[in-house]
């Protein structure tokens, strides 16, 4: 039996992310015997890591922060799946039960923050794990995170599932304050069927949008994604239109959509979930799925479904948050949309 002498003794420094991916790559995630199990049944391990600030490319922002990664929200058609390989786990139950806690992760962001070369740009926060999930409760890393951040006065957004970022409204109207501050909460659908099935570990959809008008009301500027949009689950115009509604009648300030897609690690999650649980989906997603992103024409339809929906439910657009592919001479209320 492969056994870790230094990385997981007790007292010894906590490992870091390199760390584990080579100790689970050696031995499995068994291997993680200081992952510490928790009423929810997922095991936590606590790391260090070297940076905070994360640069990526192809998308509105240049920056994010993550705090955790793995979710135990796990939905299954999250994006973020695919990320869990970087450490050796799996796409599939491991990234649902097995989180990565960065305890040094305030310290780390401190002082990146400070660096004479740090400019201040704007900085996304929980784009790879949902920065709000129950564990934040415990370690409150994302509460210190927005501390440093309104600290620096440095530009912020946070992308969540989680109604405890109400706990956080008072960081989050002081940093309004000051400087660029928005809640991004998703609520892909508010429909009580297709949420039990494709978000099995998150607050139901009305709780989260409650959140919304709590943060508005506090003079937060707080408003809803519908990501994503799911075929066959959250597509038709009924469940569109409920949701618009609903997320109207809270308040939220924008509202911006984007149809799912599905890269690899996602996408082989996914569908051997569609297989097990709605085995009839399958040929049809096999169709609609050939690469990526669903085809541009069935995009079309549902943005501009999303748009009509928008204008008269008196909700403003969120241009970066949705499809940005026109919905051309298509009237969409004539559509007829297959799922």
């Amino acid at each position: 039996m492969t056994s870790f002498p230094l990385l997981f003794d007790l007292g010894s420094p906590r490992p870091t992310t390199r760390d584990v991916a080579r100790t689970v790559k050696a031995g499995g995630s068994a291997a993680l015997t200081e992952a510490e199990r928790r009423a929810d049944q997922a095991r936590y391990q606590e790391v260090t890591c070297r940076s905070a600030l994360n640069r990526v490319k192809g998308m509105p922002f240049d920056w994010t922060l993550n705090p955790y990664r793995g979710c135990t929200h796990g939905c299954h058609y999250c994006y973020a799946r695919r990320y869990h390989v970087q450490f050796e786990l799996n796409a599939d139950d491991e990234f649902a039960s097995v989180i990565l806690v960065k305890k040094n992760f305030v310290e780390v962001l401190t002082r990146e923050l400070a660096r004479p070369s740090w400019s201040g740009e704007y900085v996304a926060v929980g784009t790879a794990t949902d920065c709000y999930q129950p564990i934040e409760g415990h370690y409150k890393l994302t509460r210190a995170s927005i501390e440093a951040l309104m600290r620096a006065r440095n530009p912020m957004g946070i992308v969540t599932k989680g109604p405890m970022v109400v706990r956080d409204r008072d960081l989050l109207v002081e940093m309004s304050r000051v400087t660029t501050c928005t809640v991004y909460m998703s609520v892909p659908t508010v429909d009580q069927d297709a949420w039990a099935k494709l978000e099995p570990g998150t607050a139901p959809p009305l709780q989260r949008l409650r959140a919304v008008r709590a943060l508005v009301d506090a003079g937060v500027n707080a408003g809803v994604l519908m990501n994503p949009i799911v075929p066959g689950f959250s597509s038709s115009r009924d469940k569109l239109e409920r949701t618009i509604k609903a997320i109207a009648d809270h308040g939220a300030r924008f509202c911006g959509c984007n149809v799912m897609f599905l890269e690899d690690g996602t996408r082989a999650h996914f569908m051997k979930w569609l297989e097990r649980e709605f085995p009839s989906f399958v040929p049809r997603y096999e169709k609609l799925y050939q690469k990526k992103y669903a085809p541009d024409q069935y995009r079309k339809q549902i943005t501009g479904m999303i748009r009509l929906l928008q204008e008269r439910y008196g909700l403003s657009k969120r241009e970066d948050a949705e499809e940005r592919n026109p919905a051309g001479d298509t009237d969409p209320t004539q559509v007829g949309f297959a799922w």
